[in-house]
């Protein structure tokens, strides 16, 4: 065990980065798996942080499409709040030093995405907002004396005493060692979502509802889980995980076509490709499932431009061997943004004394059951910061000097074939679209998985994460947002509200389908 008086940081993306510095001068331990700006979804993100920062657009508009998008479990006050200090933080980054792009006045140049009523998605060189603004809070961090990073070192559970965080565990992420217990005044977790849970998804490797799944394992209420985003515009060229062709291209003018040409959904919704994501992506998988290959065509509404103006997509297309300028791009549906997470209030703080939560591991209410484009960078920032300023309000400042860990030489890794297990199950039961007998042979699964593998606690997160996630999905009978029941294909209005879960909770449940006849 080490005791230290540093706030710990789980994950190493914009949230926790954006904390770290709104808690400086006092002393932060950020643990990073990867080396920093390596392994975070944030650095990912391609279309950019949503803002109203045009004359003719306005925050309480931006509330409304959040609203609207959210599908009726959206909190309205959060939304407002957000949406409010949205303008700031933006001008936060731009003085940090984050190259947004301009235009010859000076204003910024925004894109319009799905669901927006309006071009209000701030972007950095096209489709290089997540990494571009990572790069500019790494420099930030590095200039700044009262964060530690540790790099290469995985948290693998929480440690708590009388209904409060007193530590985390930690482990080498680099080789298979044993855990060291690092106490600690307060926990701030920013370690990402869940969609590595699924066989597609677009996000990085590690990101598999590990840090969802320590908070849930220590009895912290989750909010949401059943919803999840899937993006309907993966790249479909075999790659794991599959890299992401941004919905700017829509937003750009980019049409869905299927392998017969037919430009899909002008049948399926009023505003085609800029309808919400949930409604997109079932479209793009329902041709999928048709044999009909959906592709994403620039060639009209980009022509060489796309090279230029995207150059991620140009990056990706020239690796797999695809022309954008001549050919549409071939793409299929994977796991994105989990709106769900651990329950956090406003200030970020979870149901546990001690323990805060910010950006994708979080469920504020801002994203209901179906988030609005490019609002899940604004969320985490300015939950990071809301975090931040409430730690520092309720832990007293404390000197520290640095944290120096030695991981005992034991342990060993979860096991592929488990993982890949767990992972092709989400997919095929817990997915896109969801039935009730599906849901139980997926929590059947997961109940077996875990039993197999009960001595590993970095499987234990991926299988408590994906418990609550099929277990609020067989208790949601009805159709809304990024959750579609094929045996409840509409919405009911009594259900319009959020789901509070815990993991007791879900176990329960899971019991009960184990219980149930064959």
């Amino acid at each position: 065990m080490i005791q230290t008086d540093r706030i710990v940081i789980v994950g190493a993306g914009l949230a926790a980065l954006y904390a770290a510095l709104e808690l400086a001068p006092r002393p932060v331990l950020m643990v990073s798996p990867e080396a920093l700006g390596e392994g975070a979804s944030s650095a990912w993100a391609q279309g950019g942080v949503a803002a109203a920062m045009a004359d003719s657009d306005s925050p309480e508009a931006h509330a409304a499409d959040t609203v609207r998008a959210g599908a009726g479990t959206v909190d309205k006050d959060v939304a407002a709040m957000v949406t409010r200090v949205a303008r700031e933080h933006i001008l936060d980054l731009t003085t940090l030093g984050t190259p947004f792009d301009r235009d010859a006045d000076g204003g910024y140049v925004m894109s319009r995405e799905a669901a927006h009523s309006a071009p209000r998605v701030v972007r950095v060189q096209g489709d290089q907002a997540g990494k571009q603004i990572m790069e500019t809070l790494i420099a930030a961090l590095r200039a700044t004396p009262s964060v530690q990073v540790l790099e290469g070192a995985l948290a693998t559970g929480l440690e708590t005493e009388d209904g409060r965080v007193t530590g985390v565990w930690l482990r080498s992420a680099t080789r298979q060692t044993g855990d060291v217990l690092v106490t600690t005044p307060a926990v701030l977790l920013a370690g990402g979502g869940s969609g590595g849970l699924y066989a597609h998804t677009t996000n990085p490797p590690r990101i598999r509802g590990q840090v969802i799944g320590m908070a849930a394992r220590a009895g912290a209420v989750m909010g949401d889980p059943e919803f999840v985003q899937f993006h309907p515009t993966a790249f479909d060229i075999g790659e794991d995980p599959a890299p992401l062709a941004t919905e700017a291209l829509r937003g750009e003018g980019a049409v869905l076509i299927n392998s017969d040409g037919k430009r899909f959904m002008l049948d399926v919704h009023p505003d085609a490709e800029l309808a919400p994501r949930d409604i997109v992506a079932r479209a793009i998988f329902a041709e999928t499932q048709a044999g009909r290959r959906p592709m994403l065509d620039t060639r009209a509404a980009l022509g060489a431009e796309v090279l230029t103006a995207f150059p991620a997509v140009a990056e990706t297309c020239a690796r797999a061997g695809i022309d954008p300028v001549a050919d549409p791009i071939p793409v299929a549906v994977a796991a994105h943004y989990h709106m769900g997470g651990v329950a956090a209030d406003d200030h970020g703080r979870s149901s546990l004394k001690g323990l805060w939560v910010a950006g994708e591991a979080s469920s504020t209410g801002l994203h209901g059951a179906n988030r609005l484009a490019s609002n899940g960078l604004l969320e985490a920032l300015v939950y990071a910061r809301n975090a931040g300023q409430d730690i520092a309000e309720t832990v007293p400042f404390a000197d520290a000097t640095e944290v120096s860990l030695t991981f005992p030489e034991c342990g060993a890794a979860p096991d592929p074939a488990a993982v890949a297990e767990l992972r092709q199950t989400m997919t095929a039961h817990v997915g896109v679209r969801r039935t009730g007998q599906g849901l139980k042979t997926a929590l059947r699964t997961i109940a077996r998985l875990e039993t197999e593998h009960a001595a590993d606690p970095i499987f234990r997160n991926m299988t408590a994460t994906a418990t609550l996630i099929a277990a609020a999905a067989l208790a949601r009978e009805e159709s809304r947002g990024g959750h579609y029941r094929d045996d409840f294909p509409n919405p009911t209005p009594d259900l319009a509200h959020r789901t509070r879960m815990t993991l007791s909770e879900a176990m329960v449940l899971r019991e009960s389908v184990l219980n149930e006849a064959p």
